[in-house]
């Protein structure tokens, strides 16, 4: 198992040999020493390894994942996880704002809280947050899931597109075309798929509240001008 202190090494070490890895290669899962708030620790993993970085990081860990299972044991900056398009990454503490920013794939569970637009621009990325999320979090959010299980934060869902949203606590607010809507068996099924696979297996489906778009704001109208 590669071990990498980010004490002692660059950055750039670490970055390279988890792009170096082919198929077939005997080192698939690494060791991140040390991380201490380092900027864009595991960015453009593009093969099925696993990185466990023990510590906090900063900007942009895990962005633009491909296949990789990155677990970091500690905090993320903001955009954790931005752009990534399979795999999944893990927050075994707090996210900063916009994780999982732009999405288009994988699944991004945080153990904590998540800050202000947690999965803004989403496009096809699974989110399941087990504490709270920040003011206008899936921000024009075109597809995917986000699953809350604590509370979220004003304008929630604002310009919302065809993204679901679950949230089990209270909501400030909705955002601009962001309504209530019916919790269908396909919902419960979903949602009861999402829970599992984020390792929540003792919270229920039923707890929670689907939101999504009212389909008002696709297209420009004048008499909708006010909630541009």
């Amino acid at each position: 198992m590669p071990t990498f202190d980010l004490a002692e090494c660059p950055l750039r070490d670490l970055n390279r040999a988890l792009h170096e890895v082919t198929e077939g290669s005997n080192d698939i899962t690494f060791d991140v020493l040390n991380p201490r708030g380092a900027h864009a620790v595991a960015v453009g993993v593009d093969a099925p390894i696993r990185v466990d970085v023990h510590g906090s990081v900063g900007y942009y860990c895990g962005g633009m994942n491909s296949e990789g299972v990155i677990t970091v044991y500690g905090n993320a900056g903001p955009g954790v996880a931005e752009n990534m398009m399979s795999g999944t990454v893990t927050i075994k503490g707090d996210a900063s704002q916009y994780a999982g920013a732009t999405g288009r794939g994988g699944l991004l569970v945080i153990d904590g809280n998540a800050s202000s637009r947690c999965g803004i621009s989403m496009k096809g990325i699974d989110i399941v947050v087990k504490g709270n999320i920040g003011h206008m979090s899936a921000f024009m959010a075109q597809s995917g899931n986000l699953v809350v299980l604590g509370d979220a934060g004003d304008a929630l869902g604002d310009s919302l597109y065809e993204a679901r949203l679950f949230v089990r606590g209270s909501v400030k607010s909705l955002g601009a075309d962001c309504v209530q809507k019916e919790m269908r068996e396909e919902h419960l099924i979903l949602l009861q798929d999402l829970l599992d696979r984020a390792g929540f297996t003792d919270v229920s489906p039923n707890e929670f509240t689907r939101y999504g778009s009212a389909r008002e704001l696709y297209n420009f109208n004048i008499d909708n001008v006010d909630a541009y």
